[in-house]
């Protein structure tokens, strides 16, 4: 699916560290509420992740997409991980608002949350 794809890509580190392919895909409302409890704006998500360093894709399951409109859908899945610093797994839930505007899918909301 177009948008699970969508989502893999935001994982990746080089899609992650480029602020012109993330503005082509976030809205300019977009807000994201973090797993940390930190709200993000597309400004502040774009900075952040343009320094990112050594980050780890994680691994995504139970993938899942509702259409809620015509053109805004739901997706949820869950991510697991391993820390590179405790060796523990981390689980984080994940739920993403999509828009189709302009003939393109575009994020406009993310919400991530830790499990355990």
């Amino acid at each position: 699916m177009h948008l699970r794809r969508l989502e893999e890509s935001l994982l990746n580190p080089a899609v992650r560290r480029d602020p012109e392919r993330l503005r082509s895909m976030l809205t300019e409302d977009f807000l994201e509420f973090g797993s940390s409890g930190r709200v993000w704006t597309r400004k502040s998500i774009i900075e952040l992740l343009a320094t990112e360093k050594n980050f780890s894709p994680p691994a995504i399951e139970d993938f899942h997409c509702t259409m809620l409109a015509d053109k805004v859908a739901l997706v949820t899945y869950r991510t697991l991980r391993d820390d590179g610093k405790s060796g523990e797994s981390l689980e984080s839930l994940r739920s993403s608002i999509w828009t189709r505007q302009d003939g393109e899918w575009r994020m406009r909301f993310h919400q991530g949350t830790r499990r355990g």
